[in-house]
């Protein structure tokens, strides 16, 4: 029988997830809590034991939690800002939105992160005042720490959007503790998604999200003191419950996700597929499968195949950000070659959500399989 997989899928949630929300919900509105209060508290204390960081400000979103981020390292006006090539548009998108100059990073086809050849000449010549990190995929880039520390030696701050890695773990540590100020997103497709927009900011430093926490907030020092311009970029209540309540779940549905993902890697080489892994010290919290395609016919046929065979599939991401329509007029300057171009035409997702069956991740084996040949070799 044919069996049609889905690219994600939202409402694969645990028994009893929606009866138990709903009655948190009823108790919440009749009491009126909706705006900060006992859930979102509970929800930043949470992610802070989660995540192994001192501090956690939520917010209303991930391009807000990237915004709020660069405004308290004091990016303003004219700052120069690096920003992976590779990445979604919420990274460069925040840099301009905060008045600073973009400056783009070239790939690295073996972990999808930044180059840091690339990287580290950015960093000699283009002097900036911050540079953004993406950790795409579900892990972070296999020079980490040397990113890191190039960073620190040359007084730029390092702003990791942390987006896709929720769960990840890095040398048997959360990817977020040794990060001087990163980000998440919320989003419904993330590892933890909630039930609509929502953000957080992490940091070790006390001043850092102090200032974040007052840019959320209007820039308010009291209920009518403000101490900066801010913005309104608060977390609601309900969001905060969903998300605690996800929270109770959330273990599960990331062994859920590596289960899928060690199926992949199991069985897809005999299709003859190339694999995109994480690099070692990285356990992978299973948020996307990443393939490679490079041979732009083969990939086309291949995504013709899933679609007739209702195999869901995506392409994370399909451009760089130096080549969209809206970076022309802010975009300052690129270091590095063309990989990241190569990365994008060539990358491949396969379906990948909590609680995948075997059956689902069969079929979707089959259909690759079927579609490359049997001695169809990449």
């Amino acid at each position: 029988m044919k069996i049609n997989v889905p690219f994600i899928d939202l409402k694969r949630l645990e028994p009893g997830f929606h009866s138990v929300l709903m009655e948190k919900f009823h108790a919440m509105t009749l009491n009126a809590q909706f705006i900060g209060g006992a859930e979102v508290s509970m929800l930043e204390s949470r992610l802070q034991g989660e995540l192994q960081v001192a501090h956690a400000v939520t917010c209303a979103n991930g391009t807000d939690a990237l915004q709020l981020a660069l405004r308290a390292a004091g990016v303003g006006e004219g700052d120069v800002v690096l920003v992976p090539n590779v990445t979604f548009w919420a990274t460069f998108e925040a840099v301009v939105n905060v008045g600073a100059k973009p400056i783009t990073v070239d790939a690295d086809l073996s972990d999808g992160g930044v180059c840091f050849e690339a990287f580290e000449r950015a960093i000699l010549e283009a002097k900036p005042k911050v540079a953004l990190v993406a950790h795409l995929y579900g892990w972070g880039t296999a020079r980490l720490l040397e990113l890191r520390k190039l960073c620190c030696e040359h007084d730029v701050v390092l702003v990791e959007d942390g987006a896709q890695a929720f769960g990840v773990r890095y040398q048997n540590e959360s990817i977020y503790k040794g990060a001087h100020i990163s980000t998440t997103s919320f989003y419904p497709a993330k590892v933890l998604g909630g039930a609509g927009d929502g953000g957080a900011v992490f940091t070790n430093d006390a001043e850092l999200a102090d200032k974040v926490r007052r840019l959320g907030n209007h820039g308010r020092t009291a209920h009518y003191g403000y101490g900066d311009v801010g913005w309104n970029s608060r977390l609601d209540s309900l969001q905060a419950a969903f998300l605690n309540l996800s929270l109770d779940h959330i273990d599960a549905r990331i062994v859920s996700r590596r289960e899928a993902v060690a199926y992949y890697q199991k069985t897809l080489p005999a299709t003859g597929i190339q694999l995109m892994s994480a690099p070692a010290g990285y356990e992978e919290n299973g948020y996307c499968n990443v393939c490679l395609v490079p041979e732009p016919e083969v990939k086309a046929g291949l995504e013709a195949r899933l679609k007739a065979e209702g195999i869901g599939f995506g392409n994370i991401y399909p451009s760089v950000m130096s080549s969209q329509p809206g970076a022309a007029a802010y975009l300052r300057g690129h270091f590095g070659a063309q990989v990241g171009e190569q990365l994008c035409a060539s990358v491949l997702n396969l379906p990948l959500f909590p609680y995948m069956a075997e059956t689902e991740l069969q079929r979707v084996v089959d259909v690759v399989g079927a579609a490359l040949g049997g001695d169809h070799v990449l």
